[in-house]
């Protein structure tokens, strides 16, 4: 009260929670109808203005706030047709954008909805939480590596242990750069005995069972993947080969070569080149243990690892959401399954989000060099992924 208010605006109609108004004593010469729009206003002292309008100075001055909203939301205020038109057409316009931001609040909502949901288990929350203890030779070797473990993840149905593999397949080709910028492992959590050691072991003495293959030396490998891959190429007369005969040049001029290994002292992964028989993924692997290594950065494991992430995860929705058959065991690396999975055909939120548990990475001395995911990672991807920290 006594302001000195000449007019109020139309924008009053932004406070919905406004009970009580006092303006009296001013200078206002009409009240907006906008005022019928506070849908909580209950009090209202409008006495000492010169309204225009005589009938709506009566209702002013028998303090009837009831009376004076609905005369407001009628038009009055003694203005000219002209006016009361210009403003039902400002109230038609208000009523138009408030159904539109609830339209925007729907479709907000529903992308929210499609998103895919993954759970962080801290390494404090977990009662048994990975490490892996990085040795000082890989440095000069392949220094950077980001591990992880993943629970929740549903192998069993029709073709998705086909499809997860493909996928692997698919990333090694593309963000991985056909694995010269980093090389993912996947293991059956149940299988590994931690904690492991990320080390560095001469061709001669690195012994590692390959996927598919009996337990080798890594130097009797790589000379027997190159005979294949020259015998492949006689064959086929070409130039290119494909599997893991394309990645062989990738350990030349290495005189140590990498490996990831378990408390048992058994190698699950020899990166860039393949994974142990012994910790093989299979249609009954829930739990996964992650790894991706690289020689060029770490802030590439952490990409690639995001990305593998978000595509399990629309994997496992896939495979929840389209209720399949138990596949084969065939486990190949044909191209199979969505080749471009779209999260939002299904809105329905998966019940149980993916559980991410963090693992450490650290040096000998028990000093932290890596911990995945951190608070910064895993937001290459929120667009389409929502993680609950």
């Amino acid at each position: 009260a006594d302001n000195e208010v000449a007019e109020l605006g139309a924008d009053i109609a932004a406070l919905p929670a406004l009970k009580s108004l006092d303006v009296a004593n001013n200078q206002l010469r009409e009240l907006p109808a906008a005022l019928a729009d506070c849908p909580r206003l209950k009090e209202a002292n409008f006495r000492g203005n010169q309204l225009k309008d005589k009938r709506l100075e009566k209702m002013v001055n028998g303090c009837q706030t009831k009376a004076i909203l609905e005369y407001l939301r009628a038009g009055g205020r003694g203005k000219g047709k002209a006016e009361s038109a210009r403003e039902e057409a400002r109230k038609k316009k208000r009523e138009k954008q408030q159904k539109k931001d609830g339209r925007d609040v729907e479709q907000d909502e529903l992308e929210e909805a499609s998103k895919l949901l993954v759970k962080v288990l801290h390494v404090s929350e977990n009662p048994a939480p990975l490490v892996v203890k990085a040795s000082p030779g890989v440095k000069d070797v392949r220094p950077f590596i980001v591990c992880c473990v993943l629970k929740g993840v549903n192998l069993k149905a029709g073709n998705a242990l086909k499809r997860f593999l493909s996928a692997q397949t698919k990333l090694h080709e593309d963000i991985c750069e056909k694995r010269t910028a980093a090389t993912i492992a996947t293991h059956d959590l149940q299988l590994i005995k931690g904690p492991l050691v990320y080390d560095v072991q001469p061709p001669d003495e690195l012994k590692i069972m390959p996927l598919g293959r009996k337990e080798i030396k890594a130097k009797d490998l790589l000379r027997q993947l190159q005979s294949e891959a020259e015998e492949q190429r006689k064959q086929k007369k070409r130039q290119n080969v494909s599997g893991l005969h394309k990645y062989l040049q990738l350990l030349d001029g290495k005189d140590n070569y990498p490996c990831l290994v378990d408390a048992e002292g058994i190698v699950i992964s020899f990166p860039p080149i393949t994974n142990s028989e012994k910790t093989k993924i299979s249609r009954d692997t829930s739990n996964l243990f992650l790894e991706v290594t690289s020689d060029t950065s770490l802030q590439i494991c952490k990409d690639v690892m995001d990305t593998l992430i978000l595509k399990i995860a629309e994997l496992n929705r896939f495979t929840l959401e389209n209720k399949e058959d138990s596949g084969s065991d065939d486990e190949s690396d044909a191209l199979c399954g969505p080749g471009n999975l779209n999260p939002s055909q299904n809105v329905q939120p998966m019940n149980f989000p993916l559980v991410v548990e963090q693992v450490r990475v650290v040096d000998t001395d028990g000093n932290l060099k890596v911990l995945y995911p951190s608070k910064t990672d895993l937001t290459t991807v929120s667009s389409l992924l929502t993680v609950i920290r």
